[in-house]
């Protein structure tokens, strides 16, 4: 991995040339050198020891290509990918600077992407170290679903006895690009375009809140599990959770609501 030796400046000309469609992140070094602790300290601050920045023991970083504006979400929006695909491991602990080195940054921008997921459960702070990946199992995942069930399959069944088929017909290109993000084996990209249509049918409601709800919920269920066990699903299932969107959208269309029902259930068991 090349080394950060320019600022956000030179991140934006990284952010030109960056291939597309990465899915993947580079890994960092398990330990971090001891020229970058001494950068560290000649860089920090007292209050950044309070907030955590310990730098050993660190698994694989994102490296995303940023650029000047909105930096803190650029950095937000890599830090969700990484949760999704396991590049931050649950249960390891990242800091602050390294991250901010890796990304090509300041690390206040990570400090504050970090301290969002923090607010969301994603991470916890840990004094004088850094951010801890929260470690969830099996039983999270399921009480993840129920909600998700509980809210959304009533609304579900509510706007197929309202909204008109056009309307529906209208959410087709989401559900087909579901599969092709699908497709592409990339579990990232699947999550974004799944939310992406999820979204699109709550929005149909014309409730912001419930929408707002429903997807923090939703990027919670797709966080991995600890053990990687949800990291593990291959391309064949991310397809087959995709296929439910169509067919979802098929009975919202024609209104059959037992078949809705059965649908959405099992789409949130699979964690879709």
């Amino acid at each position: 991995m090349k080394q950060r030796t320019q600022g956000p400046a030179g991140a934006a000309e990284a952010a030109a040339t960056a291939a597309p469609g990465r899915c993947r992140v580079p890994a960092q070094p398990a330990a971090q050198g001891a020229a970058d602790r001494l950068r560290d300290r000649a860089g920090g601050t007292e209050g950044d020891a309070v907030r955590g920045e310990h730098t050993h023991g660190e698994g694989p970083l994102p490296r995303p290509a940023v650029q000047r504006s909105s930096v803190r979400g650029q950095i937000l929006a890599a830090l969700r990918t990484a949760l999704v695909t396991g590049d931050l491991r649950p249960g390891e602990v990242y800091s602050a600077p390294v991250l901010a080195e890796r990304f090509g940054v300041s690390a206040t921008p990570v400090r504050e992407a970090m301290q969002q997921l923090a607010l969301e459960g994603a991470v916890e702070v840990v004094p004088n170290r850094g951010f801890r990946v929260v470690e969830r199992g099996a039983r999270e995942l399921a009480e993840l679903a129920e909600v998700r069930a509980l809210i959304e399959v009533p609304v579900m069944l509510r706007l197929a006895r309202t909204v008109p088929a056009e309307r529906w017909a209208g959410l087709r290109p989401l559900a087909e690009a579901t599969v092709r993000a699908a497709s592409s084996g990339c579990r990232a990209t699947y999550a974004e375009s799944d939310r992406a249509f999820h979204a699109a049918v709550l929005a149909l409601t014309g409730n912001e809140q419930l929408v707002r709800i429903a997807e923090d919920l939703h990027r919670r269920a797709q966080w991995p599990l600890v053990g990687g066990v949800s990291g593990t699903r291959g391309r064949a299932q991310l397809i087959a959770d995709a296929h439910e969107h169509t067919a979802l959208l098929d009975a919202l269309i024609a209104g059959d609501l037992d078949v809705i029902r059965s649908l959405v259930g099992e789409h949130f068991n699979g964690a879709g």
